[in-house]
Order: C-alpha cells, then structure tokens, then sequence
C-alpha cells in the first residue's frame, strides 16, 4: 500500500437540477459500489433534514439501500445528529444495518441539529437537547453491549453487534469528547475548516487509550474534484461553489449544472466567504489533486481524508473517483 493516509467518500446523496431524488438514490448505490471497487476505505452519507437537494435525511435507510451492491467498503453515517433522535432507536437502526454488513459499519455522531429552528419542532426537539449530548452518547454504546443478563430492555438488534463508533465535529466540543471517550474523530474541514489545527490539536493531547482505540485517529474532510485537466476540474467546482454560495443567500435550492466563469455568479464578499469555507478543496488534473491532497494530510498528520466529490454530470464525477482514486494509489478490491 502507498505510504499515505486512507481515503474514504462521504457523498451528499445531491439531487441535481432536471433529476429527482429517486435518481439521487440509485446514483449514491452506483457511487457506493464504484467507491469499493476503486479500493475506498469508507463510504459515508451525512444526516440533513429541509433540504431539498439532498437525498440522505433517513440516513440509515440510505445507507442499507447504497450498501446492497458492495462487498468490501465500510458504510456509515458522517453523521447522525444524536440531539434529534432516541439513542435507543439509532442502536435499533444501526444495529440492523451491522447485522446487514457485518463488520463494516461506521456510527459517526455529532451533536449539531443539521437544519433550522422550525424543522427542529417538526422533528420534536429543541435546540437546547444538544446539552445531552454527552450523555446520550454514552446511552447510545451501552444499547450496543452484550445482552448478558435477562429481564433488561434491550435495543435489539444491537447488542453485540460490532459498530465502530466516531466522533464528528467543526470545534473544539467534539475533538474534546472523542479524546475522553477514546474514539475516533472526523473533523468537518469540508465546510468549516477555522478550527481544524486547534481541534487536532486537543484531540490529540487529550486522547484516552480506550477498548474501542489504543492511539488517536483522525480524518479530515476535503473536497476533491479531478478532471483530466485543470480548467474542465475549475469548471466542474462551479457546482460546488454556487452551492455554497446560495447557503450565504438562504437559497439552498437542487444542485446546479457547471458555469463558464464563477466570476459572472457571486459578489466580492461571497467569493471571500465561500473560498474561506473551501479552503479544505483539492481542484486539478490528477497530479495536482495527488498534490493537493498530500499536502494536506501533511499539514494535519490526518489518518485519512474523507473526501466529497459535488459534481453535477454523472460521468465526470466517476471519472474524478477513478482519477483520484489512481493518483492516489488506491488498490482495487477483487469484488
């Protein structure tokens, strides 16, 4: 193996402009077994909810759905927002899908709602639930012990069922928590990358040998998009910069087709905005992506990248799997 970190997908499930989520779901199955096939450590979906341009909201019902065409990859969630949920029925849902994938299930937790304040009261929470976080951690992995005593409740079908647990986080909350707990932490540069030096920085010192880790691991999430050449890779971005640009404007609307120039699309102070929240982002032909994203696991001595790939053609963006995933070394599974 190339003597660099891991590199796994978190995919937006994106719904684009023309299509519908129905097509949004059988292209996130197609991603998932093109990412195990290309030699990815890890297939992952994220919990959004209000959000018409992405198809992931039920995100454990995604997750068994992409799932059904692989064989090697581990799947899991990048995350699930615990505050919006019982711990017990995630272990219910998570403890099927282990059982569904044996050995190949990831629970990344995070504590942000994922939405806004009035879908919030859809959901039945309150933006005050995140306090528990903490604790409702802690519930969530005792539902997923061993059933060695009769006469308990018990979240089955979770109990033994082997799920790695992850931390997520975009501040210094999450890194902390990972630390105590001795888990795993991904860190949301891919949108939020202020505080990702700092946050490495405490989970690291802080870390705690626990059963579930002996060492710190992190993951760092980086936007990846790889063309041929630079200029089609430029064009290909436009979706993903427009896409950030319209949560400046409060107009999250279905992911965008490519534009000539970006230029033509957004303001000074959007540009500014929107190159400070993707300034994690690898953009190029395959040598400069290598590049890029070398340089990145070396400034943050990552574990692994954790990388999405927001293209809005569906050719060019398994192209830019393939690309990367062969600029990087990846080793193709034998499926």
């Amino acid at each position: 193996m190339p003597d660099h970190p891991r590199l796994s997908l978190l995919d937006l499930v994106r719904v684009r402009e023309g299509r519908s989520a129905t097509d949004a779901l059988a292209e996130a199955q197609e991603t998932a077994a093109l990412a195990d096939a290309l030699g990815f450590t890890r297939y992952w979906v994220a919990e959004h909810h209000n959000m018409e341009g992405i198809a992931s909201a039920a995100t454990s019902v995604v997750l068994a759905h992409a799932g059904q065409k692989t064989r090697g990859i581990r799947l899991g969630a990048g995350g699930v927002m615990l505050p919006n949920h019982s711990p017990y029925i995630i272990a219910e849902q998570f403890g099927t899908l282990a059982r569904l994938f044996p050995g190949r299930v990831d629970l990344g937790l995070g504590r942000a709602p994922g939405t806004d304040q009035a879908t919030l009261r859809a959901i039945r929470t309150t933006p005050d639930r995140a306090q528990a976080f903490p604790e409702d951690v802690l519930e969530l992995m005792h539902w997923f012990e061993p059933a060695e005593e009769p006469g308990y409740i018990r979240a089955w079908p979770a109990p033994g069922a082997e799920v790695a647990f992850w931390m997520l986080g975009s501040s210094s909350f999450g890194a902390m928590l990972a630390a105590e707990l001795g888990l795993p932490y991904a860190f949301a540069s891919h949108f939020a990358p202020d505080y990702l030096h700092e946050a490495l920085h405490l989970y690291r010192s802080r870390f705690k040998p626990s059963k579930h880790l002996a060492a710190p691991y992190a993951a760092v999430g980086v936007h990846a998009i790889c063309a041929p050449t630079e200029a089609e890779a430029k064009r290909l971005f436009t979706t993903t910069q427009m896409s950030f640009c319209g949560i400046l404007r409060n107009d999250r609307r279905l992911s965008p087709p490519p534009i000539p120039d970006i230029e033509d699309y957004w303001t000074p102070r959007e540009k500014a905005q929107v190159e400070r929240m993707l300034s994690c982002a690898v953009v190029g032909d395959p040598g400069q992506v290598r590049d890029g994203l070398a340089r990145i696991a070396a400034e943050t001595r990552a574990d692994e990248l954790i990388m999405l790939t927001d293209i809005y053609e569906v050719e060019a963006r398994r192209r830019s799997l393939d690309l990367t995933a062969e600029a990087w070394g990846l080793e193709p599974r034998n499926l």
